[in-house]
């Protein structure tokens, strides 16, 4: 995901269609790929500066949410609820207690409600 440059995103869409620069957040999910997007691609972003990183590390059953402050990735831990959101999306939140119980009913109500719909 991108915020648009006149919003204060970093990136932005060239006159040839090309988006030039690092978005704001990146979603994955890691199944055999843990190691690999855990380490390799977290140093990568964190180098180009993507200010956020999602994982869901899927045999491990977590999400990791990080955050760039000062040239390094901080993981964020989920609020009382069990939720992650973003600081740089307003209302972005994710219920990770209910996705890991395949609740996906509350998965939708958490993000609308925080998204205002």
């Amino acid at each position: 995901m991108r915020l648009d440059e006149s919003a204060g995103g970093q990136s932005r869409i060239r006159e040839d269609d090309y988006i030039e620069g690092a978005p704001e957040l990146i979603v994955e999910i890691a199944a055999s790929t843990a190691s690999y997007d855990l380490h390799d691609k977290l140093r990568a972003y964190r180098r180009n500066g993507v200010r956020e990183y999602l994982v869901w590390v899927v045999l491990e059953e977590e999400f990791r949410w990080y955050v760039l402050e000062e040239g390094e990735y901080r993981q964020q831990e989920p609020e009382a609820v069990g939720c992650l959101s973003s600081p740089f999306f307003s209302g972005l939140a994710l219920d990770v207690k209910a996705l890991l119980a395949g609740e996906m009913g509350q998965v939708l109500t958490r993000l609308q409600e925080g998204l205002g719909q």
